[in-house]
């Protein structure tokens, strides 16, 4: 007999699966949105109280290919294995007073109807603009070396650019465009997810007056509301932090100072 024959073939996921798991996905999208401190039993609780049956393990492993964890102090207890790919917090106790000093940029996982995205989005720190997006199928690199491009043509080059620890940002190809372009990298400690307060309090507005009401169902339609999003958002919301002033004033206003 042939000792190919005889070998454990894998059964691809079901259909039924792949719902179920995206369903749960967006659930735990939603519950860390609104309660980003929550850990893996909490979800747990939460998704069990909607009646989906699952348990912890499952649910760790898609927080994990969804790249979310809870947000809470946390000893440093671990040694990096690649240590020198992290980059220094530099924003702390900074004066930031003119845009394009810091920008700073993340990933955030979005839901729709069959299937899910991934948005790439950079905020100038000063004024709350937002200078580039980019929507993605995956958590490659490769988005965010485009939005990055985009941004600098469009806004010019910052001169610091904070992110956290993710392998997008330690990538060879991301510090390597940093560095051609003259711009320091920063980086929020680990599990320090206010180091980079300013973009994630914009995902979180975004999910929460946008994606979670209108529940996309294609990924066209996830990228002209997130166009229409970032458009009202720069050009016609009064920010509270300026007076009424909305971030792109207060971006092309101080240049023009």
């Amino acid at each position: 007999m042939n000792r190919s024959s005889v070998y454990y073939k894998p059964v691809g996921a079901t259909e039924e699966a792949l719902a179920f798991e995206e369903t749960v996905k967006g659930r735990l999208d939603f519950w860390h949105t609104k309660h980003p401190s929550f850990g893996v039993r909490k979800m747990r609780d939460l998704l069990q109280g909607e009646e989906y049956d699952i348990g912890k393990k499952r649910i760790r492993r898609f927080m994990n290919e969804m790249g979310i964890y809870a947000i809470y102090p946390k000893e440093n207890l671990s040694k990096r294995n690649q240590a020198q790919r992290i980059h220094p917090y530099l924003l702390r106790g900074m004066d930031i007073y003119l845009p394009n000093q810091v920008w700073a940029i993340d990933i955030t996982y979005i839901k729709i109807r069959r299937g899910h995205m991934y948005l790439t989005a950079i905020i100038d720190w000063y004024s709350r603009y937002i200078v580039g997006w980019r929507l993605s199928d995956t958590l490659d690199t490769a988005p965010v070396l485009e939005a990055v491009r985009e941004a600098m043509e469009t806004h010019g080059v910052p001169g610091i650019m904070n992110s956290d620890q993710g392998s997008q940002f330690t990538s060879d190809e991301y510090v390597q465009l940093l560095k051609t372009h003259g711009i320091r990298q920063s980086m929020d400690g680990k599990a320090r997810w206010v180091d980079n307060v300013v973009i994630e309090r914009w995902f979180r507005s975004l999910k929460c007056e946008d994606i979670y009401l209108n529940e996309y169902e294609t990924p066209r339609e996830l990228r002209i509301g997130i166009r229409a999003y970032v458009d009202d958002y720069n050009r016609e919301r009064p920010h509270q932090t300026f007076n009424g002033r909305t971030p792109e004033q207060v971006y092309r206003q101080k240049f023009a100072a």
